[in-house]
């Protein structure tokens, strides 16, 4: 069984880092799927993964001085989605105690997942029709990282498709820059989350060996990700972040069905 983590780990990442969507947006849902363990605790270890994974990325980025995270830009949206990422977390905590059942709350955060993708999907391949923005107040920044890392937060996937899709209207990023602006607002946000979780108490029950697996598994599909993205052109980018979110949908989908078990 831990076997399927590891690979859902790796595969996610290194998707996730191809198309900047931090790979808990296809962890999260794929083991909801597979019924593999309890709601919170699938929360818990898609949200290290992509911690572990998006601080090795944007490390090694910032350490060997390259120029693609524009922090004038990604800088308050990390802060605003720090604070969101503390908020949805304790969203979701509500929502699952006035369900009563975490898998209901699983549900509706599949219902989100599935709503807020596909428009990404709808925007982002009409994009080129769309006028695109430059946001240049702090707080106009911040507000849209806030909610951001609520969205994030809440549907236990660190950030996914709706960061690229923010990049490219707000900020008039590019597909293969806004991949890794994505990943550093991600790496705040999930930062932000994780520490509430642990100083809350609220960590879940999970193996050891699966979360320090899941997290080396998830680097290393960042590395290899990495490889790929640097090889790949714009457009060939583009097509595998449609054709990923595409895949989100029909397992968000899928997913929905929790919400009436």
């Amino acid at each position: 069984m831990d076997f399927l983590f590891f690979a859902v780990a790796l595969l996610a990442c290194l998707i996730g880092k191809i198309c900047g969507m931090g790979g808990g947006v296809i962890i999260k849902p794929v083991l909801d799927a597979c019924h593999v363990m309890s709601v919170p605790a699938i929360n818990f270890l898609s949200g290290c993964t992509v911690l572990g994974m998006s601080l090795w990325s944007v490390g090694k980025s910032l350490l060997r001085g390259e120029k693609e995270i524009e922090l004038k830009d990604s800088l308050p949206l990390g802060v605003g989605a720090a604070v969101g990422g503390i908020a949805g977390k304790e969203l979701f905590s509500l929502a699952a105690a006035g369900l009563g059942d975490a898998s209901r709350a699983g549900g509706i955060q599949a219902v989100l997942l599935l709503a807020a993708t596909a428009a990404t999907l709808i925007y982002t391949v009409n994009k080129s029709r769309v006028r695109s923005l430059h946001v240049s107040r702090w707080y106009a920044s911040v507000f849209i990282g806030l909610v951001l890392g609520v969205l994030g937060s809440f549907l236990g996937i660190g950030g996914g498709p709706f960061n690229m899709a923010v990049l490219f209207l707000f900020f008039s990023m590019g597909t293969k820059i806004a991949t890794q602006n994505s990943l550093f607002v991600i790496l705040l946000s999930q930062t932000a989350g994780l520490l509430n979780t642990v100083i809350s108490g609220k960590v879940p029950d999970v193996p050891p060996a699966v979360l320090i697996g899941m997290i080396l598994c998830g680097i290393a599909g960042s590395e290899i990700g990495g490889r790929i993205h640097r090889r790949i052109s714009e457009r060939t980018n583009t097509v595998l972040f449609e054709a990923s979110m595409g895949l989100v949908i029909l397992i968000a989908a899928y997913n929905v069905r929790l919400l009436f078990a």
